[in-house]
């Protein structure tokens, strides 16, 4: 009987492919808090941030308004949806605060340093919404503020962590978290927009 014997890096490789494709099989997820009447048992408006340029923002600063959390990336599939979130920032300031946290969470697709970020954002892309210092979403260094969205004892229902670069939490005035969607959900998309008007 002949043996063949595969390299165990290739089951590796194989596993990322798959990966990969389903990435971009055109999947999207999404979910949306079924009663917007529903309380967090931690309150938003008590975390607080540092943005790219080093400054400690608390988020009772955005109160009143519906707040969109990103996960960014400069080297990912989803790069140009940078774009989109500029727009929808020129479109709805004056109703919603994007808030960008560059994560090197997925394949090394964020090696940049704060000072390099903020530059290809602004090259790029002329970003003016928010951005924050780059962050960890998940595991042991997760930050505090994803911490309290993928923690549904913390936001009241939901657990869902980012799956990759560019998920979306939407949060209302009142400091609810009311509607996850995946990196696939453009922030242009009407499930976007008809959360922000």
């Amino acid at each position: 009987m002949i043996k063949i014997l595969i390299p165990t890096h290739y089951w590796l490789i194989t596993l990322i492919g798959f990966s990969i494709v389903i990435m971009l099989s055109g999947f999207s997820y999404k979910r949306i808090a079924k009663n917007n009447s529903m309380v967090s048992s931690s309150n938003f408006y008590d975390l607080k941030a540092v943005t790219i340029d080093g400054q400690e923002i608390s988020f009772e600063k955005f109160k009143g308004k519906k707040v969109l959390i990103v996960n960014v990336a400069s080297k990912c599939g989803y790069t140009y949806q940078y774009e989109g979130l500029q727009k929808l920032h020129e479109l709805y300031g004056n109703k919603v605060a994007i808030l960008g946290f560059p994560a090197n969470d997925f394949l090394f697709q964020e090696r940049g340093s704060n000072e390099e970020i903020a530059e290809f954002c602004e090259s790029n892309y002329g970003v003016t919404f928010q951005m924050f210092e780059k962050i960890t979403t998940k595991g042991k260094k997760q930050s505090p503020v994803y911490h309290w969205l993928s923690n549904k004892e913390l936001n009241g229902w939901n657990d869902q962590k980012p799956s990759w670069n560019f998920c979306k939490y939407i949060i209302d005035e009142d400091g609810k978290l009311v509607g996850f969607f995946d990196s696939k959900v453009k922030p242009l998309s009407e499930e976007i927009v008809s959360l922000i008007k």
